[in-house]
Order: C-alpha cells, then sequence, then structure tokens
C-alpha cells in the first residue's frame, strides 16, 4: 500500500522542514495530538510549539517513514526519528552527537486533513542513547 499524501507531507513539510504553513494545510482545526514525549494536545498552535522545542534541541531533525499501511480513514505507520542532540533535550544536556529511535504512528483521518494522532516512541532506547552520549561527549 502507498503511504497517503497527507502522512507523507505531515513529515516532510511540518516535521522535516519546518514549515509553519503546512500546519494549517494539513492538520484540522482542533487536531488532537498524543505523542511519545508528553502530554496529549489539542489544537495546530499547540502542535506547532511542540514541533519548535523538539526541533530546537535536535538539529537536522528528520522523520522517515520505513513502513505504512491505511485502510479507509486510518494509517498507521512504523517510523524512525533522527537529529543531532544541541540543547537540552528529555534533562539530558546537550551533547552534539547523533540520536535516534523507533516508534509508531497512528493516523485518523477526517474531511482531507489530519484530525488525530497517537504516537509511541522507543523512549527507553533514546534515553539510554541520550545517556550513553552524555558520558561521551565528556570525554
Amino acid at each position: 500500500m502507498t503511504t497517503p499524501h497527507l502522512v507523507r507531507d505531515f513529515y516532510e513539510q511540518i516535521w522535516n522542514a519546518g514549515s509553519h504553513s503546512a500546519v494549517g494545510e494539513i492538520l484540522s482545526e482542533n487536531f488532537v495530538f498524543r505523542g511519545s514525549l508528553g502530554a496529549e494536545m489539542r489544537g495546530r498552535d499547540r502542535f506547532w510549539t511542540y514541533v519548535c522545542e523538539v526541533r530546537s534541541a535536535l538539529d537536522h531533525y528528520r522523520c522517515d517513514i520505513l513502513e505504512c499501511i491505511c485502510e479507509g480513514p486510518l494509517a498507521f505507520a512504523k517510523m524512525r526519528f533522527a537529529g543531532v542532540h544541541v540543547a537540552d533535550f528529555r534533562g539530558y544536556r546537550p551533547s552534539g552527537l547523533p540520536v535516534y529511535w523507533q516508534g509508531a504512528a497512528l493516523f485518523r483521518l477526517e474531511d482531507g486533513r489530519i484530525a488525530e494522532l497517537w504516537v509511541l516512541g522507543d523512549l527507553a532506547g533514546l534515553d539510554a542513547m541520550l545517556s550513553s552520549n552524555a558520558k561521551e561527549s565528556k570525554l
């Protein structure tokens, strides 16, 4: 199956390119987001703030879709997230080293936009890498 253009554009335009204008084009006005890095948030403005926080902490931040399955208004994607740790993130001081982790995302599409997204990421693996990088950067 092919990745729905909304899912592809969500990652390419909003997360990878950091396009604020794409938020209004791709996400519904009452967009609901539950990410593995924080609590549920509602609305495009709050979500955009979150995107900026993550992209500020992780330079060259990328979300890559490894696989995607869709059925009706739902899409499920296996993901890889990566960036260079340049600012405080998850309680770790910047190391200047790359970090990456795997995750999965469940989208609900409605009226030509993304209405809801629930993401689960391997935070144990991410924290282990951040901790290891913190030790390595002190050497």
